[in-house]
């Protein structure tokens, strides 16, 4: 049912724990089944010097948790996670729809970090065919050059439905 890679996170959980003087926690939590996870940060000199994690829940969420922790430390904190929960709302506001639907926290985590985003059927929402290219390049989880793309997302956000198809 589960991945090889999956379940090896499952039964050999990395970065376990809590970080006492974290600079930031996060907390999320599904009441439908019952999943509680926590991730602890610490930052030094805008890098991920430190995550660890609790989580309270089901295999799949005790995994990704462990394979979220590996995928950021070590990485950069700057405005792209920021641009690309931008490009997240913007996705919504136009299409009424999330650019990464699934029925639970964790999977939607897991679709963010595995999948790309929903294309947006811009004919149909009445917006500018340019548009899902750009919305496509916010959401991307890939380093980009982030003011060239802010520029352009917010210049064609502005005029979506000014233009219209075409």
């Amino acid at each position: 049912m589960y991945s090889e890679k999956v379940m090896d996170h499952f039964q050999n959980p990395r970065n376990v724990g809590e970080i006492p003087d974290a600079d930031g926690i996060g907390k999320v939590g599904n009441p439908t089944c019952g999943d509680l996870m926590y991730i602890y940060i610490k930052v030094e000199g805008g890098i991920l010097k430190d995550v660890k994690f609790k989580t309270f829940g089901c295999g799949a969420a005790i995994a990704t948790s462990s394979m979220l922790t590996e995928l950021v430390r070590g990485k950069p904190v700057d405005a792209r996670s920021d641009l690309f929960s931008l490009g997240c709302v913007l996705y919504e506001c136009v299409s009424g729809d999330k650019p990464f639907r699934a029925s639970t926290a964790i999977a939607t985590l897991m679709r963010i970090m595995n999948d790309e985003p929903t294309a947006l059927d811009c004919e149909r929402l009445g917006l500018h065919p340019d548009i899902e290219q750009v919305a496509h390049n916010a959401d991307v989880k890939q380093p980009f050059e982030p003011i060239g793309d802010l520029f352009q997302l917010l210049f064609f956000v502005t005029c979506a439905k000014d233009q219209g198809p075409g």
